[in-house]
């Protein structure tokens, strides 16, 4: 940054800025072709491979939180240091049956948890809204009893009608 500073002959906090706006203008654009809104019909492909890869009806994902290791800024102060004791954002992630991404968010803390990261992203405010294009409730196989679509966590998300998680008890009687 410093280099492009004095090439320039702009503050380190302009060139800091702009670098952050053209990021996230790229991420913008890239997004939609790369990892565009799955469509209803695409959300049924994607459930039908978890059925014939895991055995698990009507799931539209999996999603898990990932701390990735990074230098902290300067001045950022606790804002990126987690529970492992060092500094990291998080990368949020939606997956198929075969792994392969369908959504990500990288804008969290490393202090943040995972299930308040997906509260603050644009994934979970997008399917609190219901703006995602997820089909409606159909049958499980072999019931006439319809159950909505869902995505799999683990502990750290909360109970919504769309995610399905562990249960957080170690011993049961």
């Amino acid at each position: 940054m410093k280099t492009i500073s004095f090439s320039y002959r702009l503050g380190l906090s302009t060139v800091y800025q702009i670098i952050i706006e053209v990021c996230y203008a790229i991420i913008e654009i890239v997004m939609l072709e790369v990892m565009p809104v799955p469509t209803e019909q695409k959300w049924k492909e994607i459930a039908s491979e978890f059925w014939t890869c895991w055995d698990f009806p009507n799931c539209l994902g999996a999603i898990d939180g990932k701390h990735v290791t990074i230098q902290a800024p300067p001045n950022s102060g606790s804002q990126y240091f987690c529970y492992k004791k060092t500094f990291s954002i998080v990368l949020l992630a939606l997956v198929d049956a075969h792994y392969n991404f369908i959504a990500v968010d990288m804008e969290s803390f490393g202090k943040n948890s995972d299930g308040g990261i997906m509260a603050h992203s644009k994934l979970g405010k997008a399917l609190d809204q219901n703006k995602l294009n997820v089909p409606p409730k159909e049958a499980l196989p072999g019931t006439t009893n319809d159950v909505p679509y869902v995505i799999v966590g683990d502990e750290a998300f909360p109970l919504k009608t769309y995610l399905l998680r562990l249960y957080p008890a170690k011993q049961l009687d």
